[in-house]
């Protein structure tokens, strides 16, 4: 188990009051620190993705409007909640890099699993447009990559953010080699791909009030007979926490709990098909002690 991450991902700056601020990182990395698991868990500076390896899952437009936005100094908005610093292109691609390279070092067979430490988050980012504070999707990106690899043949995406993972979805809907499994808050941004029918696209809708006994059934009545039947080679996870019921963004009731019981049924599934090969990024969480405990857990998980 290795965690990736980069001190330059803190230097993707949004207004103040934002919530995707760089808060989140340096908490959660502090709160790693006085748990031990910093000491106990190796840490990697992530590389930088290339354009090409970007070019994978969006369009060229796509990477020609990020470049556009890059200011000299200060803020520009790419849509009302996703904004652009000076140092947001390398943080983004810092970010994306850290979930390759944790890909890349799985798949030499190096380690079996990894926790991506990063910012901003990725799994809004479609293939030609920035939103819901991401501007490039690095779960897709490495996902793309992975299946380049000869030994994998199909790849599974499991995103348990609060929001739907839209980005990801636009990306891979027309291809079988990967399912996509989304639980979210319906209804809640970004209302996009709600209605998808596609049999390697897995929604899963909770509604404001759900808590933990509800949130394990539709996960087991929907993701995991989807997730038997693909038999990934690789499993990728889009780490979100803000489904925690301290989250200001959304009105789903979870404890940490419920990360750890969510991981571990991953855990499993990854070494019944996968041997136990698993990639996880960081995506939303906004109230910084929940997530950092929730994160904890998550990664505790991983480790068994």
């Amino acid at each position: 188990m290795r965690i990736y991450t980069h001190s330059k991902c803190i230097d993707h700056l949004v207004p103040e009051g934002h919530s995707e601020r760089p808060d989140r990182l340096t908490h959660l990395l502090a709160h790693l620190e006085q748990t031990g698991i910093a000491r106990e868990l190796p840490y990697f500076e992530a590389s930088p993705i290339s354009k090409e390896r970007a070019l994978l899952v969006h369009k060229s437009k796509h990477m020609e409007e990020l470049d556009r936005l890059v200011p000299e100094q200060g803020l520009v908005p790419a849509d009302p909640d996703t904004w652009v610093s000076p140092e947001s292109k390398i943080a983004a691609e810092l970010a994306a890099g850290a979930v390759l390279d944790a890909t890349n070092s799985i798949i030499r067979g190096e380690d079996k699993r990894a926790f991506c430490a990063v910012r901003p988050p990725g799994h809004h980012a479609e293939m030609t447009g920035m939103m819901g504070f991401c501007l490039l999707n690095s779960i897709a990106i490495s996902a793309a990559s992975a299946l380049e690899h000869q030994s994998i043949k199909r790849v599974a995406i499991l995103d348990f953010d609060v929001h739907h993972g839209n980005g990801t979805v636009d990306i891979f809907k027309d291809d079988p080699r990967v399912l996509v499994c989304s639980s979210y808050q319906d209804p809640l941004y970004p209302n996009r791909y709600f209605d998808l029918v596609k049999s390697n696209i897995i929604n899963t809708p909770l509604v404001e009030g759900t808590h933990s006994q509800q949130f394990r059934s539709a996960i087991s009545d929907s993701w995991l007979p989807a997730i038997e039947s693909h038999q990934p080679d690789l499993i990728f996870i889009s780490a979100g926490f803000d489904a925690h019921e301290l989250d200001p963004l959304a009105q789903i009731n979870l404890s940490k709990d419920d990360f750890t019981w969510i991981t571990n049924e991953i855990v499993t599934l990854a070494n019944a098909h996968c041997e136990g090969r698993i990639v996880s990024a960081l995506e939303g969480g906004y109230h910084l002690e929940a997530l950092a405990e929730s994160a904890q857990c998550h990664i505790e998980s991983l480790c068994e």
